[in-house]
């Protein structure tokens, strides 16, 4: 509806800016209460049945890289490396083989 009085306008007005302000306000509640939300203590708890075997999985990539890691360190083929490069699945293998790559090829340089 339209009105001509003024005065009638700005109270109107008034009123939209403070329900706005209100909205504004509510979603930086929302919003602080969502980014500071306190995290769990661990990601472990949630599945304490499942740790022992995650924990158990993870030495073992582990012990697994370290014996990547030694043969890595008697190839002395880029190709060979390459290949291994190629083979290999894990994301993790895959950084050792790089790195040994450069390696290789700045000793070449040198």
């Amino acid at each position: 509806e339209a009105t001509l009085d003024l005065a009638e306008r700005r109270r109107i007005r008034s009123a939209i800016r403070e329900l706005q302000r209100q909205e504004l306000e509510q979603d930086e509640e929302t919003l602080a209460s969502k980014r500071f939300r306190p995290e769990r203590s661990s990601h472990r708890q949630d599945d304490k049945e499942n740790w022992p075997q995650s924990r158990h999985l993870e030495e073992e990539q582990q012990a697994a890289l370290a014996a990547l890691s030694e043969q890595l360190k008697a190839i002395t083929s880029v190709e060979e490396l390459t290949k291994l490069l190629r083979a290999a699945g894990e994301y993790e293998e895959r950084k050792l083989i790089r790195a040994a790559i450069r390696k290789l090829r700045a000793e070449e340089i040198e």
